[in-house]
């Protein structure tokens, strides 16, 4: 159910105006067998900083921005609140001057999406997949990375040992979970946006906005 709900934020997310993806941006790729995180490192770009838990973020974050803002005296009397829009407004446009310069807003970043295989497609010759955001909580609120645009026809290739195990676990209805990480970097003019969680009221929700360069498929075990 969970995973519905991150494709109907995604389908969402698709609909709003955004700038073009980098034209070397790939979505095609191999699917990596990991048996742990610290593996990525092996083909990730060097020098990447993987924010993939909320420590990583965290000291993102407190790189960028110093302190998580009071949420409670943001949000006030809740979305009713005549000035609750305004204290928002102001918060990102201070934040948003303070960090110009920061040098983590130059910093190559890998984060993570959900993705799920669907069967094989003969006419792309690989896997298609289904993506939706991962909601990460921290000590500064929930945190959900957002790129510039929302990378659509993603495939995964297989050679063909893997390709028939792929499709002999979908065909017995074995639904197979995926990380899709997303390399890139912060997009300095708007690199961090502060709002509220739209399910769990007076929660604080920050979003990290990335110019995706690279797309990798993973499958953790």
């Amino acid at each position: 159910m969970r995973f519905v709900w991150c494709m109907a934020v995604c389908l969402f997310s698709l609909s709003w105006p955004s700038s073009a993806v980098a034209e070397d941006l790939n979505p095609r790729g191999p699917l990596h067998s990991l048996s742990h995180q610290d593996n990525l490192k092996t083909f990730l770009p060097p020098n990447v900083h993987l924010l993939l838990d909320p420590a990583s973020i965290e000291r993102l974050l407190d790189q960028l921005d110093g302190d998580p803002p009071d949420w409670q005296a943001l949000y006030g009397h809740g979305h009713h609140d005549p000035g609750h829009d305004d204290r928002l407004f102001a918060l990102n446009r201070e934040r948003d001057a303070k960090r110009q310069g920061n040098p983590a807003l130059s910093w190559p970043v890998a984060f993570a999406w959900l993705g799920e295989l669907s069967a094989y497609n003969h006419e792309n010759e690989g896997f298609s997949v289904a993506l939706g955001p991962k909601f990460i909580p921290t000590r500064w609120g929930i945190v959900r990375f957002k790129p510039e645009e929302v990378p659509g026809n993603l495939v995964v290739t297989a050679d063909s040992s893997q390709r028939k195990a792929l499709q002999a676990e979908i065909e017995k209805h074995h639904r197979i979970d995926i990380e899709v990480i997303m390399t890139g970097r912060l997009i300095p003019e708007e690199s961090l946006v502060y709002d509220f969680s739209h399910d769990e009221e007076g929660r604080g929700l920050i979003m990290p906005f990335v110019r995706v360069e690279q797309i990798h498929y993973v499958r953790l075990h």
